[in-house]
């Protein structure tokens, strides 16, 4: 596990390899990314239960 040192060097690397404005609009899409493969486990889980109940 990282510790805060570690952290806050990445964040100093990425901030330095992107620049500022760029951040927000990586962060919104790692967020949609984040939300679509959240939805599609959900999807995959309920066809499972689904498939559980039928056999």
């Amino acid at each position: 596990m990282p510790g805060y040192g570690s952290i806050i060097l990445i964040a100093l690397v990425v901030l330095l390899i992107f620049g500022g404005k760029k951040i927000p609009e990586l962060m919104r899409g790692l967020g949609g990314g984040i939300k679509e493969f959240k939805d599609a486990t959900k999807e995959d889980k309920a066809n499972n239960d689904q498939i559980d109940s039928n056999n």
